[in-house]
C-alpha cells in the first residue's frame, strides 16, 4: 500500500510527497516552542461567519486540455482521444470523463487563462501555492499558513490541516513553524489520525497528572525567568493537551460517523475520503484544508492514466464534495479551489503523453461567495496560451485571500523586519 502511494505522488524529477514531509510527520507536538507561542487570534466582525477554504491540489500538473479546457475542434494531435460533453450550464463543456462534475457546473467556475513562466515542479509549486516566485533570500508562506496566522484554534483543532500531508512549499516560510499545517495522514484505508489520541500506555488521567506536575515545576522556576516564556510554555502544552483530549477533535476525524452510502459516493480512495474528511474538518471550525493527490505528471500514457485512474477519482470526489457542502448549507462559506502547478503541452508527444506547460492552465473555484457557472478567460484554438483575460498566480492568491476576508494589502514582517505584503496581484473581479 505504501509503495503504491509513493508511486502515485512521484513526479518526473523523482520527488515524492514523502520527500516533502519531515521525519515523523509535522504535528503540533513537534513544533519548536518559540515559534508555536506566536500563534495569534483574529476575531471575525460581529455577526459575520468566518469563511474556510478547501484546496484540492493535483500534484504533477494536470492537463487543462483533458479536464476543463477541451478543444473538440482541434486536431487529434491536440485534443487527443477524449471528447467534450455539455454541462448543466449552457455553452460550457468539459471532458467526457468528468460527467458528475458536468452536472455540478452551476456550483463552480473555471478560470481557463491562468499563465505562469515556471515550468519546473518545485518552482511552479511554490509559485502557485504562495503567489510569489521563488527567491533564494526569502521563503514565502503558503496560503494555509497565512490564513492560520490570521486565525485561531477552535474545538482544540488547528486552523490549517493538510491531507494526507504537507505539500512542498505549502508551509509557513518566514512566518515560522507555528503556522505550518497539521498533517492528518492518509484517510483512504483503515484510518486513525496521529496525535489526536494519547500515545500507547498513556491515559488521559496520567496526562493530567503530568500536566499538573509540569505546572508545579514551572511555578517553582518562575523566579528569574521571563514571564512571557513561562506563559508561552503554558500555552504550548495547553494547545497540545486540548488537541489530544478534545471530543470535538476526535469527532471531526471520525469518518465512520458518515453514512456508508456517502462514503461510497466520494470514492473509497485517498482522494475521495480526503475530500470527505476536509468537509468534516471545515464543519468543525478548521479554516484551511489541503487535499493533495499526485500522479498527474503524465509524460507518457497520459490518456489511459487519466481515463482509468485520475479522472474517475477526481470526478467522484470533487463533485460529491460540492454537492455535500451545498446539502449541508456550507458552500456559501467554504471556498473550494482546484489546481496544480501548471498545465500540460497541448501537443501530444510520441509516447502518448503530455509534458510540462506553464503558459496555460485551468483553475477552478467555487463557494465562499464565488460566482458559479461561468468561465473566466480563454486559451487560443490550440490551448497554448491565453487568448484573453490572462490571470497570474499572484491574482489567484489575491482572489483566495479576498474571498476569505483577508486584507490583501496587509503587510507581514520577516524576522529581520522586512515588510512583505500578503499578496501582490488583483482579485479576479468576475468571480467575486
Amino acid at each position: 500500500m505504501e509503495e503504491h502511494l509513493s508511486e502515485a505522488y512521484r513526479t518526473c524529477d523523482g520527488v515524492t510527497r514523502r520527500d516533502f514531509l519531515k521525519v515523523g510527520m509535522l504535528t503540533f507536538l513537534g513544533l519548536s516552542l518559540p515559534d508555536f507561542f506566536r500563534m495569534q487570534t483574529a476575531l471575525a466582525a460581529p455577526g459575520a461567519k468566518e469563511k474556510s477554504c478547501i484546496l484540492l491540489w493535483m500534484g504533477g500538473g494536470p492537463s487543462h486540455v483533458d479536464t476543463f479546457d477541451p478543444k473538440p475542434a482541434a486536431g487529434m494531435e491536440i485534443r487527443g482521444p477524449f471528447t467534450a460533453v455539455p454541462t448543466n450550464v449552457p455553452g460550457i463543456q468539459i471532458s467526457e470523463h468528468l460527467p458528475l462534475l458536468a452536472q455540478q457546473m452551476d456550483k463552480f467556475s473555471i478560470v481557463r487563462s491562468v499563465t505562469s513562466p515556471e515550468g519546473s515542479h518545485e518552482r511552479a509549486t511554490h509559485y502557485m501555492l504562495t503567489g510569489y516566485r521563488v527567491l533564494p533570500t526569502l521563503e514565502y508562506p503558503g496560503y494555509g499558513s497565512v490564513v492560520a496566522h490570521e486565525s485561531s484554534f477552535k474545538n482544540g483543532l488547528p486552523p490549517y490541516i493538510a491531507i494526507p500531508g504537507v505539500i512542498g512549499d505549502g508551509e509557513a516560510g518566514y512566518l515560522g513553524a507555528t503556522y505550518n499545517p497539521f498533517s492528518a495522514g492518509d484517510p483512504g484505508g483503515s484510518y486513525s489520525v496521529r496525535d489526536v489520541n494519547p500515545p500507547n500506555g498513556l491515559t488521559v488521567d496520567r496526562m493530567e497528572r503530568r500536566r499538573t506536575f509540569l505546572k508545579a515545576v514551572d511555578q517553582f522556576q518562575r523566579t528569574g525567568r521571563p514571564a512571557d516564556a513561562v506563559a508561552s510554555m503554558d500555552t504550548f502544552y495547553t494547545r497540545a493537551y486540548d488537541l489530544i483530549t478534545s471530543p470535538e477533535a476526535k469527532k471531526a476525524f471520525n469518518l465512520n460517523a458518515e453514512p456508508a452510502a456517502l462514503r461510497d459516493a466520494y470514492g473509497r480512495n485517498s482522494f475521495g475520503q480526503g475530500c470527505l474528511l476536509a468537509r468534516r474538518l471545515v464543519e468543525s471550525g478548521v479554516r484551511f484544508v489541503t487535499v493533495s493527490r499526485g500522479g498527474w505528471d503524465t509524460h507518457s500514457n497520459n490518456f489511459n492514466t487519466l481515463k482509468d485512474q485520475r479522472l474517475p477519482e477526481l470526478d467522484r470526489g470533487y463533485a460529491t464534495l460540492l454537492k455535500d457542502l451545498h446539502d449541508h448549507g456550507m458552500l456559501e462559506n467554504t471556498l473550494v479551489v482546484w489546481m496544480g502547478e501548471f498545465g500540460r503541452t497541448p501537443m501530444v508527444n510520441k509516447t502518448a503523453g503530455r509534458d510540462h506547460w506553464p503558459k496555460a492552465m485551468s483553475v477552478c473555484m467555487s463557494g465562499g461567495g464565488v460566482k458559479g457557472g461561468q468561465v473566466v478567460g480563454a486559451t487560443d484554438d490550440k490551448a497554448e496560451a491565453p487568448k484573453d483575460r490572462p490571470v497570474t498566480p499572484e491574482d489567484i492568491a489575491a482572489t483566495i485571500y479576498a474571498t476569505l476576508g483577508l486584507d490583501i494589502h496587509k503587510q507581514f514582517h520577516t524576522a529581520s523586519g522586512r515588510p512583505v505584503a500578503i499578496a501582490q496581484g488583483e482579485a479576479i473581479r468576475e468571480l467575486l
